[in-house]
């Protein structure tokens, strides 16, 4: 076959105009849909706030923004969120703006005066990941509230630290979720910063240049909801690094929260018998009967992980890209962006309802902590304050304690008598410590109880630290129905004002 032939043969599949077969396939169709599916009311709304601004700014007469206002009040854009790609138009932004100039006529082109798909475009990507950040934001609080009742719960449920995967100290469970519950709450913080860099207005700058008429590009941003203009135009249309914020934002609290979903899937093994999953998030085995399988925390662990997989997508798309206009931090990219908000989104849901209803097995775990070797810090500590020891030689002395017990033995195993015999041996003096300090020093209860410094474990700490949480909760719950308020208000306002076209 001669390359004339092959490429007669690709005409005939692809056709000689634009788009062709294969790229209308691959690119158009599936951006029309993410278009259709998530873009139809922002870009409605900056039609509005954008024909506003320019009869504000007497770039279009009273009477030239009734004609193009009246013709936006007439899409109808439930037809357009369900609608099918049409290769007569390259997309839904060419597709509304061809039936808005049909409904006013000629006029109707003036509604991109001074305007790109660039901006407007950016604008779009915005409104859309501000709205899906506060969703996402609002149901983490929820974790977090479930997560701050379930710590209170356990302020005095003693179990085993762990530290390189070995039995380390006597805490409580309220301890770990309260850790918990400050990885959140610094995932919190990382997400705001990032809803603050995407809730910036790009609209004014157009192509990259702004324009030769007089807009306003504060009254955008005022009408839109934004809470800043990104100034410079090139950097508005340029900056993916919003994006990038974003993803990371996700990326860290993804690997944050799958840290501990693994902890859980642990200490929900019968060997642990630590905690027990509610039977509507576990399932019975096809084979094994007596199998209850903790699919919920499963399928919260993988699906972390494919949300580090989308926002890695999200990042590798952008590098080395040009800083400018560049179809690699648009349509092909936010798809990636919004899943993974979506998903940890519903995790976030998923997991509140599986901590609500965990029951954790109190009387197993304080029977473990009680037979542990892992309370002996204390009496080390405890050997300082009596025996006037330097840490290190009490340490050494407890060390040469436990050697002197089979590993295989317990707690209990270790008597007054070994210490004193030890004692006696490696300082030439008997104790002063007494039987009764001897048994206070090894209880997991007092370990936890003298711990009461800022994030120790005793139960008055934990409580007062718990206290200062609900505050800067409450706070940042305050923060997002700001948000939330100050862009209904406003998508409410545009709504209103686009009925007034009507009468």
């Amino acid at each position: 076959m001669t390359m004339s032939h092959f490429r007669k043969l690709v005409d005939m599949q692809e056709g000689t105009k634009f788009p062709s077969f294969t790229y209308k396939k691959v690119i158009l169709e599936p951006a029309y849909d993410g278009a259709k599916e998530n873009f139809v009311d922002y870009m409605m709304q900056i039609n509005i706030a954008h024909l506003m601004m320019l009869e504000e700014q007497g770039l279009v007469t009273q009477l030239e923004a009734q004609k193009i206002g009246k013709a936006i009040a007439e899409i109808d854009k439930e037809f357009y969120k369900t609608s099918t790609y049409d290769d007569y138009y390259e997309d839904l932004f060419f597709r509304i703006e061809n039936e808005l100039i049909k409904k006013a006529g000629d006029i109707g082109g003036n509604l991109h005066i001074a305007r790109s798909r660039n901006d407007m475009g950016i604008a779009i990507y915005r409104m859309t990941i501000r709205k899906k950040l506060l969703t996402m934001m609002e149901r983490l609080l929820t974790f977090q509230s479930a997560l701050h009742l379930l710590a209170n719960e356990h302020l005095d449920t003693i179990m085993i630290g762990y530290t390189h995967t070995q039995q380390a100290q006597p805490t409580t469970f309220a301890h770990y979720i309260k850790g918990l519950m400050d990885k959140l709450e610094r995932d919190t913080k990382r997400l705001r910063a990032a809803f603050e860099t995407v809730n910036r207005s790009s609209m004014g700058a157009a192509a990259l240049t702004t324009s030769g008429f007089s807009i306003n590009r504060n009254r955008m941003c005022e009408l839109l909801a934004f809470d800043d203009v990104i100034e410079n135009a090139w950097d508005s249309v340029a900056g993916a690094d919003y994006l990038m914020e974003v993803a990371t934002a996700i990326q860290v609290a993804s690997l944050n929260l799958g840290r501990s979903i693994q902890d859980f899937l642990t200490w929900g093994t019968q060997e642990y018998d630590a905690i027990e999953i509610a039977d509507p998030y576990v399932q019975v085995s096809s084979i094994m009967p007596q199998k209850r399988n903790p699919v919920a925390l499963e399928h919260s662990r993988a699906l972390l992980s494919a949300i580090v997989g989308d926002t890695n997508t999200v990042l590798t798309m952008i590098h080395n890209t040009p800083f400018g206009d560049v179809n690699d931090t648009e349509d092909d990219l936010q798809p990636y962006l919004w899943r993974s908000i979506d998903k940890l989104t519903d995790i976030y849901e998923l997991l509140t309802a599986v901590f609500t209803t965990m029951k954790v097995n109190q009387a197993v775990l304080e029977k473990r902590a009680k037979e542990s070797f892992a309370n002996v810090t204390e009496l080390a500590d405890t050997l300082v304050r009596v025996e006037k020891l330097s840490f290190r030689q009490a340490h050494h002395l407890v060390s040469l304690c436990i050697q002197k017990i089979s590993p295989n033995q317990k707690l209990s195993n270790f008597t007054y008598e070994i210490l004193q015999e030890e004692f006696m041996r490696f300082m030439k003096r008997p104790l002063e410590l007494s039987q009764k300090q001897f048994e206070q020093a090894i209880c997991p209860r007092n370990f936890i109880q003298v711990r009461k410094i800022k994030g120790g474990p005793a139960p008055g700490t934990m409580k007062s630290s718990l206290n200062d949480f609900e505050v800067r909760f409450t706070k940042t719950r305050q923060w997002i129905q700001r948000k939330k308020k100050k862009i209904e208000k406003q998508e409410g306002y545009l709504e209103s004002y686009c009925e007034n076209w009507v009468e």
